[in-house]
C-alpha cells in the first residue's frame, strides 16, 4: 500500500520510531504524547538529479546512486528516518528529484525529509505532494522568515524542518557581518555570546562596549556551506523560527562538520534548551560513541550522521546496540 502524507496511524507512529519527549510535544499535535522517550538514528544523503552521489557500502548493493533502493536497504537496516539533501541547482533537475521522492514514497515506509533548494512555498507544495513527510528549510528561511509560517499553516508544524548552520565568529566580526547585512537591531538589547554571556547593541556604534576578549565567540548562523554570514545570532534565530511555526530544528556545526571529532556540545545544548521542539544534531560524527556523548549532555532529541554509515564504518544495528548498552533509549530491529 502506498504511503502517503498525512496518512498515519498516530497511536503507532511508525512502529515509535520517532517519538519524542512528551513534555515537548503534548499539546502540539504532531506525535502521540504517551509514547516512550526515543531517540532517533537519521542517515543523511546527498542528492543531485534523483541520484544519491555519496557512496554507500551496503553488501549487495544493486545500483549505489538509486535512493530508493538504499532507502529500502536504510529501512531493513533499522533507521528510524532518511534525510536527503537535494544539491540540485537546476529547475530540470528539481522535477527529477520530485519523481525520486514519489518513488521513495510509494515503495519504503520509514519517513523520510527532504531538503536543499527550497526556495519558496511552491517548492515545499510540491515536495510534500509528491510523499516526503518534512521539508528542511535553510537559506530560503534566512532571507525570507515568512517562508516557514506558510509552510507550517499549510501543512503543519510535523512538516516543518529548519535547517541551521551556525558557526563560532568573534564579537568583533558579528557587528561587521551584522551591519553589512541590514537587518533592524533586535529589540532584546544584544546578543547571546557562547559563553552565555551578552554583546550590546551598543557596540555597533561603540566597539569599546563590547566587553569581552578579542577572542569570545558567538553563533553565528551562515548558509552556503558555512560559507556566508548573515548577521543572526543562532539561539535568537531557533527562536525565531519556532515562534513562525517550525516543528523540528536539524542543527548542523559548521566547525564539527566534518572533522569526526564529535557532534559540537556546546552549540547543541545551547539551542536544545532555548527551543521547544525536537533538536536533531548534525555534523562531526565519526562513532557510535559520539551518538551517546550528546544524547548524555544535551537534550537533543536525535543524531544526524553520513560517513560512518554509507563507508561501512558501523552499522545501524551495531549503532543501535552501544546506544541501548549506554541506556538511550532507541527502537532496536526486531
Amino acid at each position: 500500500m502506498t504511503r502517503r502524507w498525512g496518512e498515519v496511524v498516530w497511536g503507532e507512529m511508525w512502529e515509535g520510531a520517532i517519538a519524542l519527549s512528551r513534555e515537548r510535544l503534548v499539546g502540539r499535535g504532531c506525535y502521540n504524547a504517551g509514547l516512550m522517550l526515543m531517540k532517533r538514528i537519521i542517515p543523511c544523503l546527498d542528492v543531485h538529479e534523483g541520484r544519491v552521489v555519496k557512496g554507500v557500502n551496503f553488501l549487495n548493493l544493486r545500483d549505489a546512486g538509486d535512493p530508493v533502493e538504499i532507502a529500502r536497504l536504510y529501512d531493513e537496516a533499522g533507521a528510524d528516518e532518511l534525510v536527503f539533501l537535494d544539491i540540485t541547482a537546476s529547475h530540470e533537475g528539481r522535477d527529477i528529484t520530485l519523481d525520486m521522492v514519489g518513488r521513495v514514497a510509494e515503495q519504503c515506509f520509514m519517513p523520510f525529509t527532504v531538503g536543499g533548494g527550497i526556495r519558496s512555498i511552491d517548492d515545499v507544495t510540491r515536495l510534500i505532494q509528491a510523499g516526503a513527510e518534512k521539508v528542511s528549510i535553510n537559506t530560503a528561511a534566512v532571507i525570507d522568515p515568512d517562508i516557514v509560517a506558510q509552510t507550517a499553516k499549510r501543512f503543519g508544524r510535523c512538516a516543518t524542518v529548519v535547517n541551521i548552520d551556525p558557526k563560532r565568529v568573534t564579537a568583533q566580526d558579528f557587528i561587521e557581518h551584522f551591519k553589512e547585512s541590514g537587518r533592524e537591531v533586535p529589540s532584546e538589547g544584544g546578543w547571546r555570546m557562547a559563553d552565555g554571556g551578552w554583546l550590546p547593541t551598543e557596540a555597533l556604534s561603540d566597539p569599546s562596549a563590547i566587553a569581552h576578549p578579542p577572542s569570545a565567540m558567538l553563533f553565528e548562523v551562515h548558509t552556503h556551506g558555512g560559507r556566508k554570514p548573515t548577521g543572526l545570532e543562532a539561539m535568537a534565530y531557533a527562536n525565531r523560527v519556532v515562534e513562525l511555526g517550525a516543528g523540528e530544528i536539524i542543527l548542523t556545526s559548521m566547525d564539527a562538520d566534518g572533522t569526526k571529532d564529535g557532534y559540537d556540545i556546546e552549540i547543541t545544548g545551547t539551542v536544545a534548551d532555548a527551543v521547544d521542539v525536537p533538536v536533531v544534531a548534525s555534523g562531526g560524527c565519526g562513532s557510535p560513541a559520539h551518538m551517546c556523548e550528546v544524547f548524555e549532555k544535551t537534550r537533543a532529541d536525535a543524531v544526524l550522521a553520513a560517513s560512518i554509515f554509507h563507508y561501512g564504518e558501523y552499522t545501524i544495528a551495531q549503532t543501535k546496540q552501544t546506544l541501548a548498552d549506554a541506556g538511550v533509549a532507541v527502537r532496536l530491529a526486531v
